[in-house]
């Protein structure tokens, strides 16, 4: 039995999102069975051992009959010529071509199926190989591999401990299938040999139902009863690596406070999305509900969306659907977020509100993807119409039209504001010495000394006698490094050149072990700038052959190190609540600010608005400093320095006991400020306009410890939306990709291990690489357009906390908690 027409759903019977195209009535409930969904055809069981084939194009159904049980599972062939499809129960395996069937209704003949596997058991799922000869057959706790022309058993794989739920074939691997079970495992097996080449522990406390082959990624994803997802890597040399694991849940949780956040912000009278207009906080008192993943399917995103400048994007994403109980939800692949939910009960038209069994429609065909249910609990089969645009336009337009109709932008777009703090940079006329008396070290004025007329100095005026025997190659060696520098700066990085992956030579920084706290490339790529945790600060030249110079002072760990924009300043803070400024030319500090300019010690600083503030984060705000360096000595006041820096204005970031990382560009104008504080957030500083403009929580599961900047270098050109990413990580939670424009995640990478020690990052100039450090001895490259991990660096004998890219070449220096630092090439 069959409704007639379509059923608009929604509370006004907006046809936009989802549109019941056909209810089919069963004498019993179907529930819990394998559904198969292709381009144009639903196959779905009806009145128990009836197969059913709906057709899209034609609206008609079509009825085969050969079971004497119920059906357990369907699936539809890999090919559409001729389209096979493989209907299952306990007593019979069957194997029809529609083509032929629908040949034969015509002529009032009965069409008949190829019985291909008798007497197996209880069938949970069937699936065609990717050249459709064979069929998997999951029966029980074994998995048969049947021939599809006639009734033969090829193989039989046996090893779980349960019932197995699902199965797939593996296409850019030949002879290769993945299982799971309710063993709560997944085997990957040989199945020409019959072989287990693989077998995992056990996920979780609840069974695995579902299983989904990502093709491009080269990923396995399977999902459970209790609403986890878990996302495997079949890269070759990866062993199977979890890349990741997604609590459905949390997911939701998130999504609903988004949304309803976004509709408070807008106001109600504009919010056209329909979980905004229902209280989605459970009521005390009721009962929650499990989210169980009936069913992982590709989701035709980018093409519903191609033409929409909103949401197309730079980099690759895939998404998937996730078919639940409650509804359908589609997942961001890349940044493993949801995207958007659609939730039967907020539908009143649809007759299912709560679903046993799923299946839909894998490419889309004018935005609208066909997903075919059946009632948990009632005798009834929906097939439904789902407006993937619609669904998505009418949750996430609400995110942006509560955002700035201006977005933001790294690259300073307008003027400096006449109020703002940037426009009050400390004078170097301020209290700078006179032309005359510059680089003399001797400040007493060429005066009379006898009878008011000037005589033949004695001496006493004039400089100290030391200077007259400078070297003289000192000027040379500076003209020699601006030859070096003039031919760096002719030269441009290779673009497309290969992550440097080999390593080339390896140093210890000191005769015994000591961690590097820090490391960094000054801009010419000329020098390499660390600080250690014995209270220096050592400069190498960029191919680790030779130390340049060593700043002692300090009387702590140097947190951070960072170069000026013109090479010749270098900015340290220490754990000894003190920050210092040297010249890369002599060993003593021209700048000193001492304890009692800070209540608590400096995490991090840098030069910035290309050289003319430093910013430095203490406690939970963060300091503009305007500075004038003077490196020239008074005799009678020869400790006292010439430096002036004067506090221009404090920026305290909100709910924080502490800022963790800060982040700014000083190679251009910009006036964004990243900070991350210890509550978990990620604030965005508008410095020209002197406040805060945005605030991300809940960034990561733990504090943020540090901020990496797509910032390029003088030697690379990228598209000026590039330089709008930055990079976050924290402890035990990855590396999330970050766009400024839209304050949203864009792509996670997971794989390397970062438990025990924070581990930093770094992004190349060229902006295609991302190195990252890792606590088990090696350090990895992603590439900016993958989730999973490149090249794997070995060779390391401690943990890699620190990694940097060389602003002028392809070369990167990793350095370990034991003092080593090691220089890979390509």
């Amino acid at each position: 039995m069959e409704s007639d027409g379509d059923r608009c759903s929604g509370g006004s019977c907006n046809p936009d999102v989802v549109r019941e195209k056909r209810l089919f009535k069963s004498k019993l409930s179907e529930s819990l069975v394998q559904l198969a969904c292709s381009h144009h055809h639903c196959a779905f069981p009806l009145n128990r051992n009836e197969l059913c084939i709906w057709n899209t194009a034609t609206a008609q159904p079509l009825r085969l009959s050969g079971h004497h049980y119920s059906i357990s599972a369907l699936s539809f062939g890999s090919k559409t010529n001729p389209l096979l499809v493989c209907s299952a129960s306990r007593e019979r395996v069957i194997v029809w071509n529609l083509d032929e069937c629908t040949r034969k209704v015509q002529e009032g003949l009965t069409p008949r199926g190829i019985v291909i596997g008798t007497l197996l058991g209880m069938v949970l799922h069937v699936r065609f190989n990717p050249d459709d000869q064979q069929v998997a057959v999951c029966a029980g706790n074994q998995i048969y591999m049947l021939s599809a022309k006639n009734e033969a058993i090829l193989a039989e794989l046996d090893g779980h401990l349960a019932p197995v739920t699902a199965a797939e074939f593996c296409t850019w691997e030949k002879s290769m299938l993945i299982s799971v079970s309710e063993d709560r495992t997944f085997k990957v097996w040989d199945y020409s040999t019959g072989q287990l080449i693989y077998q995992s522990g056990v996920l979780t406390a609840f069974p695995l139902l579902s299983l989904l082959i990502d093709e491009e990624n080269k990923q396995i994803i399977t999902g459970c009863a209790e609403g986890q997802l878990w996302i495997f890597s079949l890269i070759s040399d990866h062993n199977y690596r979890c890349v990741a694991h997604i609590n459905l849940k949390k997911k939701q949780e998130k999504f609903y406070n988004k949304v309803w956040k976004s509709g408070q912000e807008i106001g109600e009278g504009q919010n056209t999305s329909k979980i905004c207009k229902t209280n989605n906080m459970r009521p005390e008192g009721s009962v929650e509900t499990s989210l169980p993943v009936l069913l992982i399917e590709h989701c035709d995103f980018l093409v519903c969306f191609h033409n929409e400048e909103n949401i197309s994007s730079a980099l690759n994403t895939n998404y998937f659907w996730i078919g639940s109980s409650t509804g359908l939800l589609i997942i961001n692949l890349a940044n493993f977020e949801l995207e958007a939910f659609l939730s039967y009960k907020d539908y009143s038209d649809l007759s299912i509100s709560f679903a046993g069994s799923c299946a839909l429609t894998r490419k889309a065909v004018n935005g609208k993807v066909l997903c075919l249910i059946t009632s948990m609990f009632e005798d009834m089969i929906a097939v439904l119409e789902v407006n993937l645009a619609a669904l998505v336009r009418t949750q996430q337009r609400d995110f942006r039209l509560c955002r700035n109709e201006d977005s933001l932008s790294v690259i300073a777009r307008y003027s400096l504001l006449t109020n703002s703090p940037l426009c009050k940079v400390l004078k170097k006329n301020m209290k700078e010495p006179s032309n005359k008396t510059l680089g003399v070290k001797s400040t007493v004025k060429d005066q009379p000394l006898v009878f008011h007329n000037k005589i033949k100095s004695s001496g006493y005026t004039a400089a100290p006698q030391m200077t007259m025997f400078s070297p003289n190659n000192l000027k040379k060696k500076e003209t020699s490094k601006g030859k070096t520098s003039c031919k760096r700066k002719n030269k441009e990085y290779p673009l497309e050149s290969s992550p440097p992956i080999k390593c080339e030579k390896e140093i210890f920084v000191t005769c015994k072990p000591t961690p590097i706290c820090c490391i960094q490339y000054s801009g010419d790529g000329e020098m390499l700038a660390c600080g250690l945790a014995d209270k220096t600060v050592l400069i190498f030249n960029s191919s680790l052959t030779d130390t340049c110079n060593v700043f002692s002072g300090h009387d702590g760990a140097v947190n951070s190190v960072g170069w000026s924009h013109d090479k010749k300043w270098l900015v340290s803070a220490s754990e000894d609540r003190t920050l210092r400024v040297w010249s890369v030319c002599n060993n003593e500090p021209a700048l000193i600010l001492g304890k009692e300019k800070f209540h608590k010690t400096v995490r991090f600083a840098q030069f910035y608005f290309i050289d003319a503030f430093i910013l430095l984060c203490c406690g939970a705000e963060f300091h503009l400093l305007s500075f004038h360096l003077d490196t020239t000595k008074d005799d009678l006041k020869r400790y006292k320095q010439r430096s002036l820096c004067k506090l221009v204005q404090k920026f305290p970031m909100a709910s924080t006991m502490e800022i963790t990382s800060l982040s700014a560009v000083n190679d251009f104008y910009s006036y964004i400020v990243l900070t991350a504080g210890s509550n978990r957030a990620l604030e965005v500083f508008d410095l020209n306009a002197g406040c805060s403009i945005a605030v991300i929580p809940e960034v990561h599961t733990r504090s943020v410890h540090q901020i990496c900047q797509n910032k390029g270098s003088s030697f690379s050109t990228q598209q000026p939306e590039a330089y709008n990413l930055f990079m976050t990580t924290a402890a035990g939670d990855g590396i999330k990709l970050w766009d400024l424009r839209t304050l949203r995640c864009e792509r996670r990478f997971e794989g390397h291990s970062s438990r025990c020690y924070p581990c930093g990052i770094a992004v190349s100039p060229c902006g295609r690489f991302i190195a990252s450090g890792s606590d088990d001895k090696c350090a990895y490259i992603y590439e900016m357009r993958s989730s999973t991990f490149l090249h794997k660096l070995g060779g390391h004998t401690e943990s890699v906390i620190n990694v940097t890219f060389s602003p002028s070449s392809p070369q990167l220096t990793t350095a370990t908690l034991d003092g080593k630092l090691q220089l890979f090439l390509p």
